[in-house]
């Protein structure tokens, strides 16, 4: 009868640096730190998806603005719907390494918007501080 060799009854290479040693928290060094498959890819999916709500936000307000008494003109209205395309085509474009400083500087124009009225200010401030959180998550998890 042979004895099959198990995994456990392999030598270890002895060439490679890493082998058989763990870093400080218990994860082999060639994985990720953070356990997931495709880290870069969930950390899109977070600013795609930050960025595709706001969008949908912003289109959402402008009717309760106007009805509500919100004095929003025509270059208002223009300037939120432009915001909400802006915001959903730096969505589809998460994989270039320019999309993550034009997703901040569509927090910042929407802040700016809100001089033309407070309700674009306070979601400014809201999706400020969800893209804020979005980019501490991206470099938590990226390095």
């Amino acid at each position: 009868m042979s004895e099959r060799a198990g995994p456990s009854s392999l030598p270890e290479e002895s060439g490679s640096p890493s082998a058989g040693r763990s870093s400080e928290d218990g994860s082999a060094s060639g994985e990720p730190r953070s356990g997931l498959r495709n880290p870069a890819g969930a950390v899109r999916g977070l600013g795609a998806g930050t960025l595709v709500l706001e969008a949908i936000v912003l289109l959402l307000a402008i009717q309760p603005i106007r009805i509500l008494g919100g004095d929003l003109s025509g270059w208002g209205i223009g300037a939120v719907v432009g915001l909400a395309v802006l915001a959903a085509g730096v969505a589809g474009s998460m994989r270039r390494a320019w999309a993550w400083h034009a997703g901040t500087g569509i927090q910042v124009l929407l802040l700016g918007c809100g001089l033309l009225h407070w309700s674009l200010a306070a979601l400014g401030l809201i999706f400020g501080a969800a893209w804020a959180y979005a980019s501490y998550v991206r470099r938590t998890i990226l390095g």
